[in-house]
């Protein structure tokens, strides 16, 4: 399979060559990978560089946004002044982040489970981080989620997805969408990644709504909302997020903020959540 890889990048010179090693040194190697490097003022672009001067498959692409490190929106414009530049020959497309490394065997091992089921739409490995000299799973969602640190779609599921939404939710909507036109979705727990800054460790105070904001564009309802914030902040064990992400969902309503989908994949949307929800209490 020909695996495309889209790397946005913002000032990640302590990490951006660890990754493209790891990918480097892959059993199957990808076809293309594209960096994107977006406003960095370190020496990312120098890395990036040494990496295209050895390997013809890795390009550089340069992008200016601005510098706040804004989840949703600025990775998504800055994966698509990526994915801009790439043909149409792929089977697979990747969003990954610039703080990862893969075990040698990750892309070899997606491409068996996509080729051993034709409905399988996303398949990653989970996101491990460093914690006491250990390395431990990134624990902040379900297992059965597709974080959005490693992203791999197969071609037909991101074209029929409307492909990546720039907002906040992103990861999430994407695999709703993709329930939604019944493809499957895949974690392999034996495929660890290292996730060498945790998620969420640089956001900035105003990014703190945007949660919540995404819940509504998402037309999860208010009940559902609530119960996510809850579980969420608990999760993230900061009860003031909580409050953060229902003012976000309401200034969301109040604003008119635009949905995400349409109100039929809403409707199957709070169906799926209501279900999951449930099925945990059985």
């Amino acid at each position: 399979m020909n695996f495309y890889i889209v790397i946005p990048a913002h000032n990640e010179q302590d990490s951006i060559g660890l990754t493209l090693d790891s990918l480097v040194r892959q059993t199957l190697l990808p076809k293309k990978i594209v960096l994107v490097n977006d406003n960095s003022t370190d020496r990312t672009q120098d890395i990036i560089e040494s990496y295209t001067s050895k390997y013809s498959w890795i390009q550089l692409v340069n992008t200016k946004s601005s510098n706040e490190h804004l989840p949703g929106a600025k990775i998504i414009n800055a994966f698509y002044k990526g994915f801009e530049v790439l043909d149409n020959n792929y089977d697979v497309i990747c969003k990954f982040d610039a703080d990862l490394i893969f075990p040698p065997n990750y892309l070899e091992q997606i491409s068996k489970h996509f080729n051993s089921n034709t409905r399988l739409g996303m398949v990653s490995g989970h996101c491990f981080i460093e914690k006491n000299n250990q390395w431990v799973l990134e624990n902040l969602t379900n297992k059965d989620h597709i974080r959005g640190a490693l992203k791999t779609y197969r071609k037909d599921c991101f074209i029929q997805i409307g492909k990546l939404k720039p907002s906040m939710g992103w990861d999430t909507v994407d695999e709703l969408l993709a329930r939604y036109y019944k493809w499957t979705i895949l974690t392999d727990e034996t495929l660890h990644v290292k996730h060498l800054k945790p998620t969420g460790i640089s956001y900035n105070e105003a990014s703190k709504h945007l949660q919540g904001e995404a819940m509504y564009k998402m037309r999860y309802g208010f009940r559902i909302t609530l119960i996510s914030a809850i579980k969420l902040a608990f999760k993230k064990r900061r009860f003031s997020l909580f409050k953060d992400y229902i003012a976000g969902y309401f200034e969301a309503k109040k604003n008119k903020s635009p949905f995400l989908v349409t109100e039929d994949q809403g409707l199957f949307i709070r169906r799926l959540r209501w279900k999951g929800m449930l099925n945990k209490f059985n």
